[in-house]
Order: C-alpha cells, then structure tokens, then sequence
C-alpha cells in the first residue's frame, strides 16, 4: 500500500511516504527533509512555492508569502497585483510534494493520502485543507488526522508502551502558533480527551520579539527610516525589511550555539549586538504561558503530571533548552524529545490509519470526541542523531536548571519505583529492616550521616567523589526518601564545559533492581543502552547506562548491599554524551577505588 503522509506547517512542510512494501521515508525536497511553505506568485500567475519562492522573493517581495497557513481564514491573498485564493496557495505546496512522491513512486499510484491538521481547527478550516488536497492532485477523499493524536502514534512507534488507559501529553511548539493536547489511549487507539493552543506564539513570534529589541536599540537613529522598514512602501523598503528579517532569524538560531552575535542592519543603522541571555529574557515570558497551558490541559483532562506516561515535545522550536527547563519546573516531569521533533507529527501520520473512532472515556461526566485509532506500532528507525553544535549554548542560569531537570527526572523515578501503590517496588512494610540487614552484610556499621550527609557504608560507594565535589544531604534526590530509601546524598560533581551539568545520587536502603524500572523507563533508546559489571575498593556491582533527552543517565549498585547511586549528565549543548561516555566517566572519576 502506497501512503503519502503530509505535515503541512506554517513556515515548512514535511512529507513521509511509505511505498513498495518498505516503512515510512521522508520525501526530501530542495536537498531537505523539510521544504520552505512560502509561495511566491509571477507576474503570469503562476505559483511557485519552496526554496524556488524564497529566492524570487528577494526580486520581488511584494509578491511573496512566507506562511500562506497562517492566511487560512482569508478567502484571498493579495500577492503584489495578484489575487490568489487561499486555498489555491496551499494546494501549490501540496502539489509540490505531490510531485516528489509521484516521481519515486515511478507510475505506482497513490493509495491513500494523509493530511494533518491542529487538533483546533474546525469544519471550516478542516474543509479548505481538504479542497487544497483535492485541487494538488492528491485524490478525492484525503484523510485529515489531528497534530497531536499523530505525535502520540510517532511516540507509540518508537518503542514506548501506550496501553489502554494510558495518557500522553503532547507539546507542540511550532512557527506560527502553539498546541497542547492530552491524548487518551483505549483499545482500538487514540482520542483527544484536552486540548488548548496559544495563536501568538511561535517561532515567528519569537523572531518578532527579536526584531522588536533590536529596533529599541536603533530606532532613535533615524526613526522615520525605521517606521519605513516596519511598513514598506516601496520595493527598496520591502526589499530591506526581508532582509532585516532575515539577518534577524539567522541571529535567533546563531544564539543557540554562541552566547553572543551581531545582526547586520541597513544604514543608518549602526550593527546591534545581542546575547543569548536577553533572548531568553524575551521569549520566557511566553514559553512560561506555554508551560502553563499544558499543566492546565492536563487537569482539563482529569490526569496530574505523575499520572501521564508522558509529555512529548513536537515542533522544531521545541528543542530550545528552556522548553524542557520550563516545562520540568511546571509539572515535575522531563518531556521526551528525538532529534528531529518537527518531522514527528509527519511519521506518525503513517501509524494512523483512517477507521472506526475509538470511544473515548468519560471526565467529569462529559463525553469528549474521538479521534482515529492507530496500528500497532510499526518498526520504524529514526533518522541517525545530528552532530552536536559545536558552539557555546550556555542556557539562563544553568546551575538552576540542572537542579530542575534532576529534581524532575527523580520525581518520576519515584513514580515509577512505586509501582503505583504506597510501598516501593519489591518491598513490604518492614522494607527499613531488610534493607538495614542487607546493608550491615556487606558495609560496616555505618554510625549516624557525617556533616555531607554520608555513612560510613555509603560512603565507601561514593568512594573521592565527596573531595571532588559539594555534597549535601538529600539535595535533588531528596523525595526519592518517600519510596524507601533511608539515606540520600546528592553531589554535584565539578564540570569541564559551560554547557554541561553533573550530579551524582547515592541512595542507601534502596538497590540496583528497585531503581532500575524507573530509570529504564527515563531512557530514549536513541542511543541504546550498556549494561555491565563493575568492582573497586572491595565492593561489585552492576551498571545501566542510557540517555535521555539532551542527558545521560547511568544507575549503578552494589550487588550485595542496597546502596547505589544515580549519574545524571545534562548537556545544554547538544543532544547529551553517549551511554558509552557515561560507562568511561564512571570507570574513571566515579567508580569505588577510581
């Protein structure tokens, strides 16, 4: 069966087509697993759109439209002395992709066409995405699947359990607007049971923000010349606007590797240097509003943070590190990410399949819609990992948000060591006994906590890290006490880049098996994981070691005590070291006897 699945975005698009009994493959277009939205509309009338409309755009910008999506509630768009309908402009980008697909597909037709849309969008706006489809092309009777119930059948198809009466959180953060959604999962697939959205905030908005300070930095210079760039009135202006906004967007992406850049202004203009730090201070505001809205949605949907399977994150914009810090201090959760989140919504179109909608449960007395079932999840690979920026990416207050993110990551472990009831995993009331009993076996008396919190017994796990870092007592993995542990101890270990964060987790009265399901159900698997064996200063053990979003995470224990510790490394500079970087960290600086 030949599918051609389509995320038609506010500034990109993103086409998957699953042909010739193969899995589902992204249709690049322009040499890009991502083409550019933007049309741009000749004197003759005809539409080109992609990379093709952003180039004729520098002759002519009046006749150029960036996010011909955002224009869905037009009925026409004025494109310099050119009427074009709008879903005349939509059905161009369609076409474009259509004819991508329809030349790998060398004369085999089409199957069936998928299409997605935000969950918000109603009969209308649905209606003219359909026509668009009609008119490129693409069949008569094209299948609209909503953004986030496609988002969790891409979080299904990666290998994480969605079960029945499991929920997930989707956080889609795009160019021109934000959603949220809580996605309910019942036996024959999935259903809307809260959604929400923000229109004003996106990447777009954020470029604007940008633009905005700039302006305040110059505008005094010549402010006649500035209003004119804000609302051109002849070619010469439209001509330098577009390119202001684009020198803008390019020092937006650049202050996510460097601290620092220029953007080059026209003259009068003198150049204006902006920093990473008042770019967060810009866009905070707004992603805090976002963060907000989802811990609303999920109380919307009847569910607490700790009750959801999980938050996924969507949308390019998303990867900013200050969406997981924001997020983590919201709803004490770590989203999930993958490496490329704005071609999620496009893969998982391929795993929801049109059918019979599912029932959706009651909340609260109210009956919400449903939403079309997913197949079982398909064995896709996703793309290889990008390669790490290699520029400085120091997020606001760094030292803050690795606290955050380990704060939250042991708040979710703890949900998970408990599996649900009141006891941890594995124990029974009188677990303090047990565990006081095994731990005397192996460790000698251990005495009451020394002024950084260890015993004499954990500290032998612990081994120089105390003299190499700042300890203290409970610290980030301080309610990991409530499932059982008697003792905690949290160090933050020293760090050789600004980029990154360590800290390491000792826990006695808790032991390598009891961690273990929560912290392999933190792991991604992007990277896989490592399992092994260790031994120093005359104690052996066992090790788990794995990544999550932008961290690794590495569980370590002795067998024959309950003490263990927890590694976690947050690297605020790409996409986090490798489970195998973790293990030679460990052997080297953390392991007893190292």
């Amino acid at each position: 069966m030949n599918v051609l699945s389509i995320d038609l975005g506010t500034s990109s698009t993103v086409a998957v087509l699953s042909a010739f009994g193969r899995g589902p493959r992204v249709i690049e277009i322009d040499g890009s697993v991502t083409m550019s939205s933007a049309i741009f509309a000749g004197e003759d009338g005809t539409l080109v759109v992609g990379q093709d409309a952003e180039r004729r755009a520098r002759l002519d910008p009046a006749r150029f439209e960036p996010n011909p999506k955002r224009r869905i509630d037009d009925a026409t768009l004025l494109l310099g002395d050119t009427v074009v309908e709008v879903t005349d402009a939509l059905a161009a980008v369609l076409r474009r992709v259509a004819e991508e697909a329809h030349r790998q597909l060398a004369g085999q037709p089409l199957d069936q066409v998928r299409l997605s849309h935000p969950a918000r969008w109603g009969a209308t706006r649905q209606q003219l995405l359909r026509q668009a489809a009609i008119k490129a092309g693409l069949g008569a009777d094209p299948v609209l699947i909503p953004e986030p119930v496609a988002a969790a059948a891409h979080y299904a198809s990666l290998g994480r359990a969605l079960a029945p009466g499991s929920t997930l959180a989707v956080y889609d953060l795009g160019a021109g607007t934000f959603d949220c959604a809580v996605i309910g999962v019942t036996d024959r697939g999935f259903t809307v049971l809260a959604d929400n959205g923000l229109p004003d905030l996106g990447s777009l908005d954020i470029d604007q923000a940008l633009l905005e300070h700039v302006g305040r930095q110059v505008s005094h210079t010549d402010p006649a010349q500035w209003q004119r760039m804000l609302r051109p009135g002849s070619l010469a202006d439209w001509r330098t606007r577009r390119a202001l906004l684009q020198d803008v967007r390019e020092a937006k992406e650049t202050l996510s590797r460097h601290a620092h850049t220029e953007v080059p202004m026209p003259e009068p203009f003198d150049d204006v240097l902006v920093t990473r730090a008042e770019l967060e201070a810009l866009v905070r505001p707004n992603l805090l509003r976002s963060a907000e809205m989802l811990a609303a949605t999920i109380r919307d949907a009847g569910r607490t943070p700790q009750q959801l399977t999980g938050v996924y994150l969507v949308g390019g914009p998303s990867r900013m590190p200050l969406v997981a810090t924001l997020l983590a201090e919201q709803l004490g959760v770590l989203p999930t990410s993958q490496d490329q989140p704005e071609t999620a919504v496009a893969f998982g179109l391929h795993h929801v399949p049109a059918g019979p909608p599912p029932t959706p449960p009651a909340i609260d007395g109210r009956t919400l819609p449903a939403m079309a079932p997913a197949t079982p999840p398909a064995a896709w690979q996703p793309p290889p990992p990008r390669p790490k920026p290699t520029g400085v990416r120091t997020p606001l207050l760094i030292g803050a948000g690795v606290g955050v993110l380990v704060a939250a990551l042991v708040i979710t472990l703890l949900a998970v060591t408990r599996g649900g009831s009141g006891d941890p995993v594995g124990t029974s009331g009188n677990a303090a006994q047990v565990s006081t009993r095994q731990v005397a076996a192996t460790c000698s008396p251990g005495g009451e906590p020394d002024a950084e919190g260890f015993t004499s017994c954990l500290r032998r796990l612990a081994g120089t890290v105390p003299d190499a870092g700042t300890c203290e007592s409970g610290g980030a993995g301080a309610p990991i006490e409530e499932a059982g542990a008697e003792n905690v101890v949290t160090c933050k270990l020293p760090s050789d880049s600004t980029t990154s964060g360590r800290s390491v987790i000792y826990y006695e009265g808790m032991s390598f098996d009891e961690l273990k399901p929560g912290v392999e159900s933190q792991m991604d698997g992007s990277d896989g994981t490592l399992d092994g064996t260790w031994s120093g200063a005359g104690l052996s053990g066992r090790y788990l070691s794995g990544t999550a979003i932008g961290m690794g995470i590495m569980l370590f224990g002795a067998d024959d005590a309950e003490i263990c510790g927890l590694l976690v490394w947050i690297d605020f500079g790409g996409s986090g070291p490798t489970p195998q970087e973790m293990v030679d960290y460990f052997e080297q600086s953390l392991k007893p006897g190292a």
